[in-house]
């Protein structure tokens, strides 16, 4: 589920972090962005607004589909945050207007 190799990026996926999605504790790597470490674990829903799932979409933090509750933040772009060691990330229900405490 994840890309090891690219034909102009390099990846460098020697440093290990563990973070905790809706109570599982997954892994990821230093230099991955939640969005990224999430996909690669199988984790395709990151949010659902008015009843539908939404996913990832533009990966540059220009959309609402990606926000997330972080660490007990609301509305945080899981496209453009990067992973920290022993992150809590949870799904984030409801609207998310980023009118709501937007955490970027």
């Amino acid at each position: 589920m994840r890309i090891l190799k690219h034909p102009i990026l390099e990846f460098n996926h020697t440093v290990e972090l563990s973070f905790t999605f809706e109570g599982r504790t997954l892994k990821g790597y230093d230099g991955d962005v939640i969005a990224a470490a999430l996909h690669a674990n199988g984790i395709r829903e990151l949010r659902e607004h008015n009843g539908r799932s939404r996913g990832l979409f533009c990966a540059i933090g220009n959309c609402s589909s990606c926000l997330m509750e972080v660490d007990g933040v609301p509305n945080v772009r899981v496209c453009t945050e990067p992973l920290r060691d022993g992150m809590t990330i949870r799904l984030q229900h409801g609207s998310g207007s980023m009118l709501e405490g937007d955490a970027q």
